[in-house]
């Protein structure tokens, strides 16, 4: 594809990139891991362009609904099933878990409720005092911190958190050391870095010396995220390269960083198609157990959170979405895509999220 084709902004500029990168004569893979950049990515054609200058550009696990296991999914289940007030976004509510789903549920009579915000569950909460409401915490750094701001503000006794919030940095050096695929770079996402900021990159940087580059979201973004990669690639100097300084700082974000630390802590977790991540996980501290819906409704969630059978991470029959977001296959090469599995009848997470790379793909590719 020639830039001239893209309807984009400064195409000048991004020829400009795309004409360096060129010659540079590049073969390497780099990684990104965040919804957002594979929809753009994919949807202005930035894939061929990337191509023809040597440049494959794989999505990882950058997708939170995606990374959330079916042990996690039935645990919520479990909740609504028991009589418990669902209430999560909008995405988690169509993914599947063992041939059901909480839209499934809702659909028997269960109370799960869309919210927009956990302020908004809270709110729910305030209303009913006679109903037990809990919200499903999903999402990496960058929806963390509302669920923690809600836990700290103390609600009303009949709320409480499933928390399934993660953190990227630990689940990066959990996949470059797996040494599966080949890494040449990884592009960090944008809206998780304004949270943690470049300073979280750099365990990585020094223990597999992976060079890094933090941008935003516009087309011209990635290409300058995949320059700063390819120059350090090129000079043997690896190194966090910051090219979205409009709204990340190296520090972060102090206040959401101290919040996240006061209300939760790190602890070892599943992804969807990962082995256990050390650290990768967030659990509300025992100061404020007493909205941690893990202890509340110990008694229903035990079953399926403390069972340690391992066929309760097992994907759905001919689903690859753990080889997807391992970047191990592009997600046209699983055979249920746009077959059995589309976004009216999804069989894995990555079909249901709007950020999800088969959703995408689907969307724009197909």
């Amino acid at each position: 594809m020639d830039v001239s084709d893209l309807k984009l902004r400064n195409k000048d500029v991004l020829k400009g990139i795309l004409d360096k990168l060129s010659e540079m004569e590049l073969d390497i893979s780099i990684m990104h891991v965040c919804g957002t950049h594979q929809d753009t990515i994919v949807k202005y054609g930035l894939e061929d362009a990337f191509a023809n200058v040597g440049v494959k550009v794989i999505q990882g696990p950058g997708c939170p609904v995606c990374v959330t296991t079916p042990r996690e999914i039935k645990a919520a289940m479990d909740l609504a099933e028991s009589g418990v007030t669902i209430t999560c976004f909008g995405d988690m509510v169509r993914v599947p878990a063992f041939g059901h789903s909480l839209s499934d549920i809702r659909a028997k009579g269960g109370d799960v409720q869309i919210v927009y915000s956990p302020e908004d569950a809270v709110d729910m909460a305030r209303k009913d005092p006679d109903k037990d409401v809990v919200f499903i915490g999903i999402g990496f750094e960058t929806t963390a911190p509302s669920t923690a701001a809600v836990i700290k503000a103390t609600p009303p006794s009949n709320f409480s958190v499933l928390s399934m919030h993660r953190l990227v940095p630990p689940a990066l050096i959990a996949l470059a050391s797996m040494g599966e695929i080949r890494i040449n770079g990884i592009i960090q996402p944008g809206h998780v870095s304004a949270i943690i900021g470049t300073k979280a990159y750099h365990e990585l940087l020094d223990a597999k010396g992976v060079p890094q580059a933090v941008c935003g979201f516009e087309p011209l973004d990635m290409a300058m995220g995949v320059l700063r990669i390819a120059e350090q690639i090129k000079s043997g100097q690896p190194e966090v390269a910051n090219v979205y300084t409009r709204v990340v700082k190296d520090e972060g974000n102090p206040l959401a960083l101290k919040l996240l630390d006061e209300i939760f802590e790190a602890r070892d977790v599943k992804w969807r198609g990962f082995p256990t991540i050390p650290g990768s996980g967030v659990g509300i501290r025992e100061a404020y157990s007493a909205h941690d819906a893990e202890k509340v409704h110990h008694e229903v969630l035990l079953e399926t959170l403390g069972n340690p059978d391992e066929s309760l991470d097992a994907e759905p029959d001919g689903c690859r979405c753990g080889e997807v977001l391992r970047g191990l296959i592009d997600s046209a090469e699983c055979p249920l895509f746009g077959n059995a599995c589309s976004p009216a009848n999804p069989i894995g997470p990555c079909m249901v999220s709007h950020e999800g790379s088969c959703n995408i793909c689907y969307r724009y590719r197909k």
